[in-house]
């Protein structure tokens, strides 16, 4: 367990697992605390490399569509059915009406399937702050066609690191990425859409975009549509933004620094 704020790409692939590389997954750990951040097809798995479920203090989901939130479905019956003691069930923070979404895929039968055995589950809210050990979470809505939220997670030393989640660029987004240290930040299309067509992603350009007009002083592109190859959208995230910028590589962890560094 670690004290310092650090993420560890579980994957980055979009909207379907690639060989080698799962859906939206991320283990952050800091604070004395770890924290499972959108849980995407493939990524429960490549999460038991680092710890098991039983260990994690918590689990923060986006939104509900399948490549960030699939694994839970596979996670509630590692918690409840497999080789684990629960203690208490895992809070699980996401967007309203994911216990009941998750309840239509696990009931089989008359009985409602006890999805609260097995998760503790708090709905996000724009604005909602919490605590995950020493982890401090602010959530706010991003602009994603349905409800969906990024995050901005901080520790006592100053550290901070903002996820976008899947979102077009946003006021919100900014917000969350204020001075952050470092903006994990999904950049899916390879082009922008045509005028009249609700954007609900950044290209790698806008993910620049953000990371420079908030202040985010380190870039890293992920969910990356599948016409996008890593160089290309680093490269061209780079050339809206002065800081260093990375590809979300699956497996690869990243340390976010405090301010004290």
């Amino acid at each position: 367990m670690t004290d310092d704020l650090r993420f560890t790409v579980l994957g980055s692939a979009s909207p379907y697992p690639r060989a080698g590389n799962p859906c939206s997954g991320y283990l952050v750990e800091g604070g004395g605390a770890r924290l499972w951040m959108d849980a995407g097809s493939g990524t429960l798995g490549a999460l038991r490399a680092h710890t098991s479920l039983d260990r994690l203090d918590g689990i923060w989901i986006s939104h509900l569509h399948a490549d960030h939130c699939a694994d839970l479905l596979t996670a509630y019956y590692g918690l409840l059915y497999a080789d684990i003691e629960l203690r208490a069930p895992v809070p699980l923070f996401g967007p309203p009406g994911i216990a009941d979404r998750l309840a239509g895929f696990l009931t089989n039968g008359p009985r409602r399937s006890p999805v609260e055995d097995a998760f503790q589950v708090v709905e996000l809210r724009d604005h909602h702050r919490a605590l995950v050990g020493g982890l401090a979470l602010t959530s706010r809505a991003v602009t994603h066609g349905m409800p969906a939220f990024g995050v901005r997670i901080e520790t006592e030393d100053g550290a901070c690191l903002a996820y976008s989640g899947d979102t077009a660029p946003c006021e919100a987004l900014t917000a969350l990425a204020d001075d952050c240290a470092v903006l994990l930040c999904e950049a899916d299309y390879a082009r922008a859409p045509r005028a009249g067509t609700e954007a609900v992603y950044h290209t790698p350009e806008q993910a620049g975009e953000s990371a420079a007009t908030s202040g985010a002083r380190r870039l890293v592109v992920t969910h990356l549509g599948p016409s996008l190859e890593p160089a290309e959208a680093v490269t061209r995230a780079g050339a809206r933004c002065t800081g260093p910028v990375e590809y979300a590589a699956p497996g690869r962890t990243f340390g976010v620094p405090g301010r004290s560094r």
